[in-house]
């Protein structure tokens, strides 16, 4: 079937945070006597949430539940100051989108990222794009890779799940999209690499954002 709609991951996706997220990160280590990381090791710490991401980051004999909760805390108020420092878009996003916007092709955030940090970032970096929905982590809904935030994002948008294009940069959201029903797209800019993506279900790699867009005029143009 012709694919009508897009939902993107934002970190690794559309955005390069990398750096604000290991900045952030590694202040509330350190604040908190711990170990800091080099910014390259939080390609893997990345992609599940924030408290995946703490998780990850601490000592195997700190990973108590009150010293997650407590350095949780610490880099949500970290973060909350340097969010837009070193951010930007991946060159090639802006004139990607633009051409989808030109196609009317409805488009979409699902990420798992809390949802205030979401839409911030979706408000400061590609507030020039229209996107129809926006979801980051929210309470009470599970995170990627459980479907239901693409299966909301499907009904709000009257289409199908089969009919969405699923566009990110981790196993997180290849499984996301196959367990949707949507189409997954892996993109090799982002955090991981291409034989992560291939194992966990993309059915399309993309290693600019150029190819996406030119993949989609050649098969799901109207």
């Amino acid at each position: 079937m012709k694919l009508q709609a897009l939902c993107f991951d934002l970190d690794g996706t559309l955005l390069n945070t990398l750096e604000d997220l290991a900045f952030a990160t590694n202040n509330a280590l350190r604040k908190q006597g711990l170990p800091e990381h080099p910014v390259p090791a939080y390609r893997q710490f990345v992609g599940e949430g924030a408290a995946r991401l703490v998780e990850k980051v601490l000592p195997e004999a700190e990973r108590t539940p009150a010293r997650q909760a407590q350095l949780l805390e610490a880099f949500h108020q970290e973060y909350a100051t340097c969010w837009d420092q070193r951010t930007k878009l991946y060159d090639g996003i802006g004139a990607m989108l633009d051409r989808f916007a030109a196609w009317q092709v409805p488009m979409t955030v699902l990420s798992n990222k809390p949802d205030a940090f979401t839409q911030e970032c979706v408000s400061a970096f590609l507030g020039s794009w229209s996107f129809q929905v926006v979801f980051g982590q929210r309470e009470g809904i599970a995170r990627k890779p459980d479907p239901a935030g693409v299966l909301e994002i499907a009904q709000q948008l009257g289409v199908s799940p089969q009919a969405i294009c699923f566009v990110g940069d981790t196993m997180v959201d290849m499984q996301t999209a196959t367990g949707a029903g949507s189409f997954p797209v892996g993109v090799t800019w982002g955090f991981r690499d291409a034989d992560e993506l291939l194992e966990h279900g993309a059915h399309l790699l993309v290693d600019h954002p150029a190819e996406l867009s030119d993949w989609w005029a050649q098969h799901h143009r109207p």
